[in-house]
């Protein structure tokens, strides 16, 4: 989840509080096993990342956030690392980006890091609502992102 919008579900607005940002610690990570898939005609969105330090009511907000079609499963992730990122920065959403793709990349610095537990949604409301193609971060955050950011929670 693209950290503006994770502020968003859990603090109500995608610019936290230094106090709020300081109490997750949000970073770029790879779940092997799975694929990314737009869902057809809807409104997903998914960015590699694992967050340390949510609150039950956090946690709560975001199953609200997710709804019925996604389920909430245990998984174990791989941290990605890459030293030209700041590890202070918690967790910029470009920063995020940078660094799964340049995962991607043949020869690149990012390495899989330490394994780590996590849980993740799943989603499970049928594959005939979802798109062969993968999901693209980039025409996400040019798309949708906006309108996740500002969107009033009665419109999830």
């Amino acid at each position: 989840m693209a950290p503006p919008i994770l502020h968003r579900v859990i603090h109500g607005h995608s610019t936290p509080e230094p106090w709020q940002k300081a109490l997750l610690t949000v970073k770029p990570a790879i779940l092997h096993g799975y694929r990314r898939h737009r869902v057809r005609d809807g409104e997903a969105s998914v960015l590699g990342t694992v967050v340390w330090g949510l609150t039950d009511g956090d946690m709560y907000r975001l199953d609200r956030f997710e709804g019925s079609e996604y389920e909430k499963r245990v998984a174990r992730v791989r941290v990605l690392e890459n030293h030209h990122h700041d590890e202070g920065d918690n967790g910029k959403a470009g920063d995020i980006q940078e660094v799964l793709d340049a995962a991607e990349t043949e020869g690149s610095e990012t390495k899989e890091g330490k394994e780590v537990e996590a849980v993740t949604y799943v989603w499970t409301a049928g594959k005939e609502r979802l798109e062969d193609a993968e999901w693209d971060f980039e025409a996400f955050k040019r798309d949708k992102m906006a309108w996740w950011v500002e969107a009033d929670e009665k419109d999830w």
